[in-house]
């Protein structure tokens, strides 16, 4: 039997496969971040054909001011909660184990008010943001503690934080934006420190036993960025803290690896953080055939395939590799 194709037990939940369907946004909500049935009619596509184990749901703002564009998802208003659960319901109708990825973009918000500032970690020589005060921080800590608690009460299995691709989180980690002098800036164990502050918080709403999940830009791939290194020791530290799977992407460098573009371009970072953490790993990165896919797996290099593009651009893309594989 094919690797991808087996169960992935793990003490909190299992899924029935390896392969995951990764958070890509659709830009498909209602104006105010409500659930449209153009977002249902597009999950319910891609995931009929039940070949799906993980569905992560693209990112979804926890608060107005951490908006990314003008048609994202929302999980910032209780109101939300009911739209969410039509799709989480849709999802378990299609056999996926279903998660709620939770967002707040920092400097590269688009509030709805075009005169709020969008947040900075710190000043940035080519945007206007407004340097975030303590306050600030309890409040960004607060909303994804909110939003993880709306993900559970909306039927997700789990939730998932955003922490790549240049978004909040990410300015936090990253010493390319990150150039605070207090308890949130400086050294790794500070610009770490909020990622461990939102954990707990979210932990604290959703309860032991409620999968966390985190995506990770795990490497920005250039000078003074994040390293893989960096990432090593806060992997294991995110375990530590209760943390059930890690989701590896790109930091500022995105969802790809200026250095490498080959099927599963981010195995560097996955493979690597695998021999140091016991909870499941997910790789994503261009991955169009499910023999690449199944290579990575039996090398060890990942416990979990996310294929974005290849479904988002064909949702018959699983039926026909499983059937070639099968066969």
């Amino acid at each position: 039997m094919s690797l991808l194709l087996t169960p992935l037990p793990t003490l909190k939940f299992t899924l029935k496969n390896r392969l995951t369907l990764p958070p890509m946004a659709t830009a498909k909500a209602k104006a105010d971040g409500s659930m449209s049935e153009e977002i249902l009619a597009y999950y319910d596509e891609k995931t009929q054909d039940q070949n799906l184990g993980l569905v992560i749901v693209e990112h979804s703002f926890i608060s107005e001011e951490g908006r990314a564009n003008k048609n994202q998802l929302s999980a910032s208003k209780d109101h939300h909660v009911e739209g969410l659960r039509a799709l989480s319901d849709l999802l378990r109708k299609n056999g996926a184990f279903s998660c709620l990825q939770i967002n707040h973009a920092g400097m590269y918000a688009r509030p709805s008010d075009a005169s709020v500032v969008p947040f900075g970690v710190s000043s940035h020589p080519e945007k206007e943001v407004r340097v975030m005060t303590d306050e600030d921080i309890k409040k960004v800590i607060s909303d994804f503690s909110a939003a993880a608690r709306r993900a559970k009460e909306a039927g997700f299995d789990a939730v998932e934080i955003h922490s790549a691709h240049g978004y909040l989180l990410n300015q936090f980690y990253s010493p390319l934006t990150n150039k605070r002098t207090d308890a949130f800036g400086g050294s790794l164990e500070n610009r770490r420190r909020i990622h461990r502050e939102v954990l707990r918080a979210v932990r604290e709403a959703v309860g032991e036993s409620y999968p966390v999940f985190l995506r990770l830009g795990a490497s920005d791939y250039q000078e003074g960025g994040t390293t893989l290194l960096d990432s090593v020791e806060t992997a294991k530290i995110l375990e530590a803290e209760g943390l059930d799977l890690l989701d590896v992407s790109g930091g500022f460098a995105g969802y790809t690896n200026p250095h490498e573009n080959t099927q599963g371009y981010f195995r560097d970072l996955t493979g690597e953080l695998k021999k140091h953490i016991r909870i499941p790993v997910l790789l994503t990165g261009g991955i169009t055939d499910l023999y690449a896919a199944e290579e990575l797996l039996l090398k060890g290099e990942s416990d979990l395939i996310g294929i974005g593009r290849a479904i988002y651009k064909d949702s018959g893309f699983l039926r026909k590799e499983l059937e070639r594989l099968r066969s």
